[in-house]
């Protein structure tokens, strides 16, 4: 069986860790705290078998805290993302459970956000809904974001004052997810006359 013969800490949290003289391998820090490494210890199967869960749960939290520091994400999209890189459904789990515990998943508050930016780049109310139900966003949350929005009527006067009346105005806040009655207020009469 092999010994831990040596712990040695290296830069970024990471620690070298020889067996029976030579270096084995570099594992995170918390890693070792975690499983209680030791140098003298034998690493006997089940021992190593809790050294590689530790491994994999380290991984998979590295991933996801890497995708969240590059922008704000859905906890299903970070599911995805952890599904992807082939961890296991528990372990997805127990990592999300792990991150909206410490507030860096939260779908109310990406919702919220998400739903503003689209909104000020001007998509109406039906892409907003369509973007966040793809993000994984429940119903109610999605409700709710786009209930805290300016009223979508509104919006629409912005992007016409913005864009001048006229049919392609009507065509692109059309196709940008606009509802019928925030179109037909904002352009008033050129809508009604188009062919």
């Amino acid at each position: 069986m092999p010994v831990v013969t040596g712990l040695r800490e290296l830069r970024g949290g990471r620690v070298a860790v020889e067996l029976d003289g030579a270096r084995w391998r570099t594992v995170p820090a918390d890693v070792v705290v975690r499983t209680r490494l030791g140098v003298g210890e034998v690493l006997e199967r089940p021992r190593l078998r809790e050294l590689a869960r530790e491994l994999r749960r380290a991984r998979a939290v590295d991933t996801a805290l890497r995708a969240v520091s590059r922008r704000e994400q859905s906890s299903a999209e970070l599911d995805r993302r952890l599904q992807r890189r082939g961890f296991a459904p528990g372990l997805r789990e127990e990592t999300l459970n792990r991150l909206e515990r410490i507030g860096l998943v939260d779908d109310e508050r990406y919702a919220m956000r998400r739903a503003e930016s689209l909104s000020e780049r001007g998509h109406g109310d039906e892409a907003i809904r369509w973007r966040l139900e793809r993000d994984g966003v429940g119903g109610e949350t999605v409700a709710k974001a786009v209930a805290a929005l300016p009223p979508e009527r509104q919006r629409a006067r912005l992007v016409v004052a913005a864009r001048g009346a006229g049919v392609r105005t009507a065509t692109e806040l059309a196709r940008r997810g606009f509802g019928e009655d925030a179109v037909e207020e904002a352009l008033g009469q050129i809508v009604a006359e188009a062919p």
